[in-house]
Order: C-alpha cells, then structure tokens, then sequence
C-alpha cells in the first residue's frame, strides 16, 4: 500500500474536550478507538499527525470574534451567566469548563491539519478521531459543540484551496451549524441522513430545507423514521450518496460519522446494528475515488455507548481507509478487552459483528416512510437529471 494512502490526526492534547465526568461526550471515546486500533496493530507504521490547535484568525473563518472572547473568558471563570447563557455556553449540554477555549481550538486545529494532509501534502485520505462538531454556529455553541470544526474546515478548504466540498453527515442528529454556515453557498453541498426532528434534537433536518439563492438545490436531508434499521438506513445512505455525488460532482468529500444511530445508543431512537457502521465508511471510500481522485477527510462526532459502540464504528473507518480491513473480520483483540473491562460499565464486545437483535414491529411502515422521504430529498436532483437527458437527446 502506497504510505500516502491514509494518515490518522490524533494525539491527546494538555486540555482534553472534556466537560466533566459523566458528560456523555467524553474524550474516553478517542482514546478506546485508538487502544483498540493499537491491540490490532492497525496504527503501527501508519501515518500519524498530531492535532495543534487553531488559531483565532482559522476560527474566525466561522465564529464571531465575540464569541470566541466569551469562550475563553468561560475557560478562565469570568463570564457572567447572563453573557454565558446567550452565547449558549453554561448550559446542561455545554456547561463551561477550564480552558475550553484551548480545548475546541485543538480540536478544530486536528480538522484542519487533516484538510491539509490530503490537499497539500500528499495523503488521498485523512482521518481526524476527534473531529465532527457539527452543531456549533457563529455567535453561539449548541448540542456538545463549542466551534465547529467541520464548518470551520469547509470555509479553510475553499479559502486556501478553492475546492468544491461535499459533506456527508450520517449522525443520528441534524448537522444543522453545517448546512446552515454554507446554506447559501453553491461550492457546499451538504447531506444529512439523521434521525427525524420530531423526535430528536436539534429540531431540523427537513426534506423542505434545501437551500437558498446561488445555494438552492445543495442542501440535502434525507430525516429518517425512529427505529430505522439496517437495510433501510443502508438503502438511503447508498442511494443518496451516490446521487448526489453524481449530482454535485465534488473535488472533496468529508464525512462526518456519528455512531449515534446505532441501537444500543442512549440519545437516539434509531435502531442499526455494526453491519452500518462498516458499509458507511466502505461507500465513501469508493465514492471518493470514483469522484475526487480519492479525496476524502473523515471525522467522528457523536455516539455515545463509549464502550461497546464508538469503537469499533471508528476503527472501521480506519481499517477501511488505511486498507486494513481483514483486521475486522474476526474477533475483537482479547487484549483490549482485558486492558479495559474492569473500568467498562458494560459488557464489551468480542467480535465485530453485533448479535442478533430484536426486530422492529414497524419495519415495513419505517421502510416505506424512508422511501418516501427519500423521494422527496432527492425530487430535484432526478429532475434536472432527467432535464438534462432530454435535452442531451434532443441534440442528438
């Protein structure tokens, strides 16, 4: 395997992500993933990067300057809680913690080191564990995101690069800060497959939101039914990808991959098994080839059953991008489970593959309302596709 192929941005930072101990966005995620991958030797002799974090000026590609200053005065206790409360800090799901301004930032920079990897130095695909905050806006954090380094990412990559990007967003919750920073901008096309806002945070994600002016058109949501399992998830995810794909025609595609869908997750009502989690990162791959000469930037984001879930979603990611995929095969390394299980609140897994689980009983109503919703995302993309055809026939 070319040693280009793929490099993992990933190193501990002096100020971990980490608003407490029981927050369920907990930097023991990252490291679960990376000891797994290490017990699989998946990491030896690969490429590695080191986060180091973002500048003011990069976070003002997306933030306001305000913002930012309220952050870093929440990390350094002197932000009144009127102030903390309209920029949506100190709250249950962004409570302030010491230097969460140095932490973000570190964060955000590892998205960027990774952009830069693939479109200056040479890799086809970067893969940034920590990454894929994806609900963080302008002047205000929301939903476990302070910046959001995805956002931030995208506008880095147009600035400096000039590329057309395409993100895919396959977390259980509206990618909302993304689709809403570029949802006027015809170079962003965003794709979000989520679980319905009827039931879930962050409320949007409707098949009606599809952009506006020069932007109308690149925004696509495909909002799925509450306890969608996998054939049906997997049946939109492949259809939309690789339409819209075909439609948008990007130079770059990054992905952002919550693990939050998966059944066992306790923020989310959809019901999918690992089977997901290893076609996910398999139909990027490919898309990504077929479409950008390879170029493809991953990021984690949500999920939140650390033990048994995270993980394995995220190695897959690496194993699929780094060709290393026989490592998942089989059982999971017996040295993992030892080195982790006398601090693991559950049971952890011992092989890639989830047991059987229990069937929904609206399986067919789930399936049919997720057709019909995929229709309707992709209504106008098939009309100008057939426009266009018509219009190849009529001049031939």
């Amino acid at each position: 395997m070319n040693n280009k192929e793929a490099v993992l941005v990933y190193g501990p930072s002096q100020y971990p992500y980490k608003f407490n101990e029981t927050h369920p966005f907990h930097p023991l995620r990252l490291e679960l993933t990376y000891s797994l991958l290490e017990e699989l030797g998946a990491v030896q002799n690969q490429p590695l990067i080191q986060p180091s974090a973002a500048t003011k000026a990069e976070l003002e590609l997306i933030h306001d300057s305000r913002f930012i200053e309220a952050v870093i005065a929440g990390g350094e206790g002197r932000l009144p809680d009127s102030a903390a409360e309209a920029y949506g800090l100190k709250t249950e799901d962004t409570p302030l913690f010491p230097h969460m301004h140095e932490a973000a930032a570190h964060l955000v920079g590892g998205t960027l080191r990774a952009c830069d990897a693939v479109l200056a130095d040479g890799y086809l695909h970067a893969f940034h564990l920590g990454g894929g905050l994806h609900h963080g806006f302008r002047g205000r954090a929301s939903g476990f995101c302070i910046y959001n380094d995805s956002s931030i990412a995208i506008e880095y990559m147009r600035r400096k690069y000039g590329v057309r990007i395409l993100y895919v967003d396959t977390d259980a919750h509206h990618g909302d800060g993304v689709q809403w920073a570029f949802y006027d901008d015809p170079d962003v096309c965003t794709l979000s497959l989520h679980e319905t806002g009827r039931y879930l945070f962050p409320g949007t994600g409707h098949v009606t939101e599809k952009g506006t002016g020069k932007g109308y058109g690149f925004s696509i949501n495909v909002p799925l039914d509450a306890f969608t399992e996998d054939d049906s998830f997997l049946d939109v995810y492949r259809a939309a990808f690789t339409e819209v794909a075909d439609f948008f025609k990007p130079d770059i595609i990054v992905t952002q991959n919550g693990a939050d869908a998966h059944y066992l997750d306790p923020l989310s009502h959809l019901h999918v098994s690992m089977n997901v989690y290893r076609e996910i990162p398999r139909l990027a791959h490919q898309l990504a080839h077929a479409y950008c000469g390879g170029k493809w930037v991953a990021v984690g984001g949500g999920g939140y059953d650390k033990w048994r879930v995270v993980p394995r979603a995220w190695a897959l990611i690496w194993l699929e991008m780094s060709g290393q995929t026989v490592f998942a095969n089989d059982h999971v390394p017996q040295a993992w489970i030892d080195k982790w299980k006398d601090k693991a609140e559950e049971t952890l897994p011992t092989t890639w593959t989830d047991a059987a689980i229990p069937e929904i009983p609206r399986r067919k109503e789930v399936t049919a309302k997720n057709n019909l919703t995929l229709e309707k995302a992709l209504y106008h993309i098939r009309t100008e596709k057939q426009a266009t055809r018509k219009q190849v026939d009529k001049h031939e």
